[in-house]
């Protein structure tokens, strides 16, 4: 799980930002950053547990720091997980986070690609596609998507609003304030937001995970400049 940051851009020759003392402090960002985290966390086990079985498999993408292995783990003592980050720095911190459970945790570095076949009960990834190129995300979802069952539920969330001006500065701006990005330079922050993070309109964000197969979509969290979605395959 990543947080809007830039703590965890997934793209090939940048998932070294993601080492040594970012990867140790990673824990404190999501709650701190992102609206409602701890309720974002326990409406994904809710809505995965609706329909993944007592002894269900879950594909988490995005999975380094552990936040919501650890989280889904406490809640289905008989889930088995395969988390899959291109940060072994990342991936060791998860390590930590959900020590208690890595008896059912399988530990991929890589993309999407280096991602077990499946098929899986459950997927999900939490704050992680608005850092994959938008020409990269079809091709994620679409491989998310093959290596779900028939109806197995998506839970996605990411940062998500409106891309036309000024829409698009104004939740910039909402969204570095609300963060506290950037220390004393706001501008600075502002500015990395808006060139190094891939973000659609949720009408968009939809389309997409339509176009990759993806049925029933139903957003279900709203936080200032977050959305998240529940999909079914």
């Amino acid at each position: 799980m990543k947080t809007s940051d830039i703590s965890h851009p997934p793209s090939r020759d940048s998932a070294a930002a993601f080492s040594g003392t970012h990867a140790q402090n990673y824990a404190e960002g999501p709650p701190r950053k992102v609206p409602g985290f701890a309720s974002l966390l326990r409406m994904t086990s809710l809505l995965l547990g609706e329909r993944v079985p007592t002894q269900g498999r879950v594909l988490v993408l995005g999975a380094g720091g552990g936040l919501e292995l650890r989280a889904l783990a406490d809640d289905h003592a008989g889930w088995t997980f395969e988390g899959v980050d291109p940060s072994a720095d990342m991936l060791r911190t998860a390590e930590q986070i959900a020590a208690p459970h890595l008896g059912r945790i399988g530990l991929h570095e890589g993309y999407i690609d280096a991602a077990p076949e499946g098929p899986f009960d459950g997927a999900v990834c939490l704050l992680t596609l608005h850092f994959v190129p938008r020409d990269q995300r079809l091709a994620t979802l679409r491989q998310i998507h093959r290596r779900l069952a028939p109806g197995a539920p998506f839970v996605v969330a990411h940062v998500s609003f409106a891309q036309t001006e000024p829409e698009r500065s104004r939740w910039i701006a909402r969204h570095v304030a609300f963060g506290g990005d950037g220390g004393g330079d706001v501008e600075k922050a502002r500015h990395a937001i808006g060139t190094r993070l891939s973000i659609l309109s949720p009408a968009d964000d939809e389309a997409m995970l339509a176009q990759a197969g993806f049925a029933d979509i139903s957003l279900f969290y709203a936080g200032l400049s977050f959305r998240g979605w529940v999909a079914y395959a």
